[in-house]
């Protein structure tokens, strides 16, 4: 635990005040600020789109069994196969057996933030199987030997100078290569690893129970090749991904792609309902669908913080945070990174290890405003630190200073203590708390009640 948050409090210092870092976090993150601002436009009351969509994902993830057994039934009518994965180790287990069963040693992935959380492309290289992002950020990223630093744009961090110097060094690309330049030559490269792989595996934006499908969103095209030309394709998505019914994708497509990227639609969306039929010509021939908890559940035993999995992975909470816009994504060391991750983070990967990440906030409630499911993230974050100190997880400097805090602000004598000793105790216990680029705030020789008492006796 002391050693994560150690290493967070480095590093988060560190980035602040990288202020390249930073320029191009700003630049980037403005550029989404300002399509979404446009993107909403196309609602005539996003407030009441906000609202059914928060009620469609609130009442499925109370009744989170119900749906995903209808999804189950309706897709392997099709003859699909769904495997239940109950925790990250499971999910690659069974898919490398899957690999084995259809002798795979090629295998092309669109962009799925939950195989990062099984380290996918590092399971499957250490078992001998190449493993190519296709999505261009993700590609990026793969080849730099990094991991994604956002939700949506996983090299959001780089500027388009940092992207063709890394090109250069790994292709001989010329180092003042355009980024169309550079697209251009990734499709190429892309191009025939997606006629020449043996799997595709894909995530899933969402899984429809009613028609037993998987709905995917992109706007490369790289989700539709990997899904096409492959003769298997692997799906791996989180349990709370489930929707009731196709009807509601006019809803939650809009919103997903407004809140990310400022876009009325994503260019592509896919509706996967299983393996090609006897009558249809394209399509993989066996297709496998991974429902993998990963401690979900744990989230799910929360009444209040249940409330995270209805979340869409738009990434606007991410956008919005003043904290994720000084650090960054990388400084969170999890998967999910901005305020979503701070609140799903600690239940998924163990509230010891990373409590912390709930206190790195300013509770200034952008999060929720922004959000498109109506997630109070903000109200969340206080809800976990308030179940870290139920669970012990909190030091015994931080028992003692809440015990003495307490006596302090229960007592009318001591509150009215002298500005002097309370400048003395506040430089000896908390200098290095507050940081040590930061000055500590002082008392006044009065403090309120004092003034308001001298006022009314005059």
């Amino acid at each position: 635990m002391a050693e994560l948050y150690e290493k967070f409090l480095k590093e988060a210092e560190e980035k602040a005040f990288d202020s390249n870092h930073r320029k191009k976090l700003d630049f980037n993150i403005s550029k989404y600020d300002l399509a979404v601002v446009n993107g909403k436009k196309q609602y005539s009351n996003l407030e009441t789109a906000k609202k059914r969509a928060a009620h469609i994902k609130h009442k499925v993830i109370n009744e989170l069994d119900k749906y995903l057994i209808e999804f189950e039934l309706n897709f392997e009518k099709r003859g699909g196969k769904v495997i239940w994965a109950i925790d990250a180790e499971d999910a690659v287990k069974e898919i490398l057996f899957i690999m084995k069963r259809h002798h795979a040693k090629h295998v092309v992935k669109s962009k799925s933030m939950i195989s990062e959380e099984l380290e996918l492309n590092e399971n499957l290289e250490k078992n001998k199987i190449e493993s190519l992002e296709t999505d261009l950020g993700e590609f990026i990223v793969q080849i730099a030997g990094e991991k994604p630093y956002h939700l949506l744009t996983p090299a959001m961090h780089k500027s388009k100078e940092d992207i063709a110097e890394l090109f250069h060094k790994k292709y001989g690309l010329n180092p003042q290569s355009k980024p169309e330049e550079i697209t251009v030559f990734v499709r190429q490269l892309l191009r025939e690893k997606f006629y020449t792989s043996d799997i595709g595996i894909t995530g899933g934006n969402f899984i429809i129970a009613d028609i037993g499908a998987v709905a995917l969103t992109e706007n490369e095209g790289n989700g539709v090749m990997s899904i096409a030309f492959p003769k298997v394709h692997i799906v791996v998505t989180g349990i709370e991904k489930v929707i009731p019914s196709i009807k509601d994708l006019s809803l939650f497509w809009p919103l997903l792609s407004t809140h990310g990227t400022g876009q009325k639609l994503t260019v592509y969306n896919s509706i996967i309902s299983g393996p090609k039929q006897d009558e249809e010509s394209d399509g993989p021939e066996s297709m496998y669908v991974i429902l993998l908890d990963n401690n979900r559940s744990e989230v799910l035993s929360h009444i209040k913080q249940r409330r995270a999995m209805s979340c869409i992975r738009c990434g606007a909470c991410v956008n919005a945070c003043p904290i994720y816009r000084s650090i960054g994504g990388y400084v969170y060391n999890t998967t999910y990174s901005g305020p979503i991750g701070s609140v799903i983070s600690p239940h998924l990967r163990g509230m010891d290890d990373y409590k912390h990440l709930s206190f790195a906030s300013s509770l200034c409630g952008r999060c929720t405003e922004v959000c498109p499911m109506k997630i109070n993230l903000h109200e969340l974050l206080l809800y976990n630190r308030d179940l870290s100190v139920k669970q012990h997880y909190n030091k015994t400097s931080e028992k003692i200073l809440m015990f003495g805090m307490k006596k302090v602000l229960l007592s009318r004598k001591l509150m009215n203590t002298g500005a002097g000793v309370k400048n003395k105790l506040f430089t000896r216990f908390f200098a290095k708390t507050w940081g040590r680029r930061r000055s500590l705030p002082i008392f006044p020789p009065k403090n309120f009640n004092q003034l308001w008492m001298e006022k009314k006796s005059n």
